[in-house]
């Protein structure tokens, strides 16, 4: 078969296929990060625990006596890879390779104190040691990405069409800590009613972890759930009768 009669692989980017390589890193605890090792330059891969700043980039906690983040600081240039197997062929489940560069979080970074909230909630583990002097944050900010879908469902992203933009999330940012602790406080009833009603999750302690323009994240231990809001919100100030109608909407599934 000539070059030019192949079948054509690369489906266009679509909105499914945002959605699905969104989730696919909201909803990752842990990913394979790839790396160049500086002493040959050789590809490196270990796992790393993960979770996301607002717009969904993707954050690690690392070790600087780690082989990867050695790596990193001397060449920023990475990947990484999420998506969990299922049951079956682990080859027929969704996953994102992402490309990107790593970008360590200043503890002077203003930034720095929602990552670590946000992190930590979703691995309470790691407050043994998130304070050490040898470990630290870093971001990796996406360039482009590969998604597979499934069988037939390939897709090339760009960092526009994984990341979430706009006014809102500066807002939403402003207001995340004292509405998730609030609801952590006084509305587990609700939190729950949104992992086991409205995202499908097997029954638990579930807990919300954060929110964002596009939805909540969920947290029982190891076990991630998301819900989404649709349509996502447009201001921090739709928050509040957003998640009051999701609890009326779950009670009535019950």
């Amino acid at each position: 078969m000539a070059e030019d009669d192949r079948p054509e692989v690369i489906r266009p980017t679509d909105d499914e296929a945002r959605h699905l390589s969104r989730r696919l890193m909201r909803l990752a605890r842990y990913g394979a990060l790839g790396v160049l090792d500086p002493a040959d330059g050789m590809p490196f891969v270990s796992r790393v625990g993960l979770a996301t700043e607002m717009d969904g980039t993707p954050v690690m906690l690392v070790s600087r006596l780690s082989q990867h983040t050695g790596a990193i600081l001397a060449d920023p240039r990475c990947s990484l890879l999420v998506g969990e197997p299922g049951k079956g062929d682990p080859l027929a489940h969704p996953r994102l390779s992402l490309v990107g560069r790593a970008e360590r979080i200043d503890p002077a970074d203003p930034a720095h104190a929602a990552v670590r909230r946000r992190y930590l909630l979703r691995h309470p583990k790691a407050q043994l040691y998130v304070d050490f002097a040898d470990f630290a944050f870093f971001r990796i900010v996406p360039e482009r990405a590969s998604l597979n879908g499934g069988f037939g469902k390939a897709y090339h992203l760009t960092a526009e069409d994984l990341l979430l933009s706009g006014e809102v999330l500066a807002e939403l940012a402003a207001a995340e800590a004292g509405a998730v602790e609030h609801m952590n406080q006084d509305h587990l009833d609700a939190v729950r009613l949104y992992a086991q009603t409205l995202a499908k999750a097997r029954p638990g302690p579930w807990r919300l972890s954060s929110l964002d323009p596009a939805g909540l994240d969920l947290v029982d231990g190891d076990r991630v759930a998301r819900l989404d809001f649709d349509p996502p919100l447009e201001s921090a100030g739709e928050l509040r009768p957003r998640l009051v109608a999701l609890a009326k909407r779950a009670r009535a599934g019950e």
